[in-house]
């Protein structure tokens, strides 16, 4: 089976959206046109690694670009590592990959569904509300 030219996968999480490009190159990954190693803080690198080390070796020869909008710097995290997730499944080809990545972590390669909830009235938020006295 012939490698594709280029793979492009998505990845949401609350706000956030990321689209991952991955090509044949180097190995170099790129998250908003910046090195993965630059960025911080340190948590937020490990995440998007994470299926960059499940993988291995295969993912040596592809240079993989992110670009990730909306959101906050977690929930940005979250939506890469999705992306890149998806888009190394989409490269490789691989359903003993796909298994693996789902008995790790299933938001690996599934959106997160949830959002935030809509301000109600009598209170400052969705839940929160006015306290009431009798006096």
């Amino acid at each position: 089976m012939k490698a594709p030219v280029i793979v492009l996968a998505t990845g949401k999480r609350k706000a956030a959206v990321a689209r991952a490009t991955v090509r044949k190159g180097a190995g170099l990954v790129r998250v908003n046109d910046r090195p993965l190693e630059l960025v911080e803080p340190e948590v937020v690198r490990q995440k998007i690694q994470e299926p960059l080390l499940m993988v291995g070796d295969r993912s040596r020869g592809l240079d993989i670009s992110v670009e990730v909008r909306g959101g906050g710097i977690v929930g940005q995290a979250s939506a890469a590592r999705t992306a890149v997730a998806r888009g190394l499944l989409d490269w490789l080809k691989d359903p003993e990959l796909r298994e693996m990545f789902k008995k790790y972590d299933r938001s690996l390669i599934v959106n997160d569904p949830r959002r935030k909830l809509p301000k109600r009235p009598g209170g400052r938020g969705a839940r929160a509300r006015r306290q009431k006295s009798y006096r």
